[in-house]
């Protein structure tokens, strides 16, 4: 953290007053985020309970002890059946209110119809003005941390109701959050939604491309941008391996790799008499439909960048419209059109004692970088005990 920045964080979040009632502790004041770790139904399958911690368990014996609430309604998740994640345990922690996360945000603003305003209108008339194509880009999933099909399903309906003729949807397959090898259930799901909007021939709705997530699109925090090189060439340049449909390249994939997981199966292209489908083109509109920004956010950079972007070699860029579900990064405002606006988060545990100790704190944070050292992805399979 910057002087700066601590300068406006303390200008912002008023310091903590000492509690006179607890002794002074001795050393310093350690505050760990152990992301995954929680109280569970202390059964065989519980990793923690089971586990020999005898530090972690000296802690809660010898000091005082208090457990809250890290899922569902309680952190501004859908339903208590939501587990939580990074953004409820790290980003609202101690701010003593509830945040709606982000499937909640988009359902509210498709439940009060504000999504359906501004951006989405601009969009709508550029694709309407120009003859051309809208293209959904996302995880296709309801595991609600990255993405919604529901939230998917709305924009085509919308799309059709607002007479966009032509909509191509490229799929990024999760198996991560949601079951393993249950990426042609949500498939199905999408072509039977996409072939009810084209009856009567008066849309063309189509998947164009896809992939699995952990290969394809959505790498995170700048590790591998080979990943989402493999995801341009599949949505833009329409150049990665041909299938007639997205299920003949999972099935396909399978047949080729006993037990490859949904996340990554590679880059595939739709096409039809030896053309893609719908690869993104000049004039067309782009919404990538994740609501979480750490994976999505690269992908929006390499189709809004200008020439000077340079972590990989693009080939032909678009001149598109786009949007993103939701501003991916508040404190940069990127990307600059969203559909979805979120309540900015403040008043943080992280804020407070930033305040109050910030000359003498020190902030250390760990980011896995497991994938990309990984054996190549037809290696990594899951295997039946």
């Amino acid at each position: 953290m910057s002087t700066e920045q601590g300068r406006d964080i303390a200008e912002a979040a008023p310091s903590l007053l000492r509690n006179e009632a607890l002794d002074q502790p001795d050393g310093p004041l350690v505050l760990i985020i152990l992301d995954g770790v929680g109280v569970g139904l202390r059964d065989e399958y519980d990793a923690v309970a089971t586990a020999t911690t005898p530090v972690f368990d000296g802690l809660q014996w010898k000091g005082p002890l208090r457990t809250l609430r890290a899922h569902g309604r309680a952190v501004g998740l859908g339903s208590d059946s939501d587990m939580g994640n990074s953004e409820v345990g790290h980003n609202t922690l101690g701010a003593g209110r509830i945040f709606d996360q982000g499937a909640n945000q988009v359902d509210k603003a498709i439940a009060s119809g504000r999504i359906w305003e501004g951006e989405w209108e601009r969009l709508v008339a550029e694709v309407t003005t120009n003859h051309s194509t809208l293209h959904l880009l996302g995880l296709l999933s309801d595991g609600g941390v990255h993405s919604s099909i529901t939230h998917l399903f709305s924009l085509l309906d919308r799309a059709s109701s607002d007479g966009i003729t032509r909509v191509r949807v490229h799929v990024l397959l999760d198996g991560r959050d949601v079951p393993d090898f249950s990426a042609l259930t949500y498939l199905d799901a999408l072509e039977l939604r996409l072939a009810e909007l084209n009856e009567g021939g008066a849309r063309d709705y189509r998947v164009a491309s896809g992939g699995g997530r952990m290969v394809t699109t959505m790498d995170r925090y700048g590790a591998d941008w080979g990943i989402v090189e493999a995801g341009w060439k599949a949505h833009v340049l329409g150049s990665a391996r041909e299938f007639e449909s997205a299920a003949a390249a999972i099935t396909a994939y399978r047949d080729e790799t006993s037990g490859i997981s949904d996340q990554v199966l590679p880059a595939f292209t739709v096409v039809e008499d030896g053309k893609p489908v719908g690869p993104i083109t000049g004039g067309d509109a782009v919404i990538v439909f994740n609501f979480r920004g750490d994976r999505a956010i690269e992908i929006s950079e390499a189709l809004c960048a200008g020439s000077d972007f340079e972590h990989f070699d693009r080939g032909p860029t678009p001149e598109i419209s786009f949007a993103s579900m939701t501003c991916y990064d508040l404190e940069r405002g990127f990307p600059e059109h969203y559909l979805v606006h979120a309540e900015r988060v403040d008043g943080t545990v992280s804020e407070y004692l930033a305040a109050s100790i910030a000359s003498k704190a020190c902030r250390v944070a760990s980011r896995s970088a497991v994938w990309p050292t990984m054996s190549p992805p037809a290696k990594f399979v899951r295997r039946k005990s």
